[in-house]
């Protein structure tokens, strides 16, 4: 067995068990910016399975998604029973969302993949992984040279949250 192995174990256990380093984080995750580049992700096992490697022109962003349905504003100006609904449902999933709020962020980027990174009560967070398209040594590997002439990926449904939403 590999030491992946063994990480994503103790990461599964240690979130099963609600342990208190995994509330801890996720209340200074609340407080940091919506979109926010961390040197390193946080569950290395996924994110190498992701795409991930430790060099330049690869950056891992921390996405900070508010749970719950989206709210509509009430419709004003007499009766209108078909337009009484207030709360309706994405029809992305959030991980998609957080997907592209990071290809946003990062003009220069390109997004490889992204996994789920934890919640609180109010928020999800997910860590997306992105490549440089104008660093040369993030474009030696073929998945990152792939990733990178392709543009707007995320916003495609290219990557394997949007490909969920496609229905592929």
């Amino acid at each position: 067995m590999g030491a992946y192995k063994y990480i994503r174990e103790s990461i599964q256990n240690r979130y099963k068990e609600r342990d208190q380093v995994f509330k801890s984080r996720a209340a200074v995750w609340r407080d940091q910016p919506s979109v926010f580049r961390i040197e390193r992700p946080t569950n290395l096992a996924r994110a190498r399975e992701l795409g991930y490697k430790a060099k330049q022109g690869i950056v891992v962003a921390r996405v900070r998604i508010k749970k719950g349905l989206r709210k509509r504003e009430k419709a004003r100006g007499g009766r209108k029973p078909s337009k009484a609904g207030r709360f309706f449902a994405y029809d992305k999933s959030m991980q998609s969302i957080a997907e592209e709020r990071a290809a946003r962020k990062f003009l220069n980027c390109e997004v490889v993949n992204s996994y789920y990174a934890g919640e609180d009560g109010k928020f999800k967070f997910f860590e997306a992984i992105l490549v440089d398209r104008s660093n040369p040594a993030a474009m030696s590997g073929d998945l990152h040279r792939q990733v990178a002439s392709r543009r707007g990926r995320s916003f495609r449904g290219l990557t394997s949250s949007g490909r969920k939403h496609r229905g592929i």
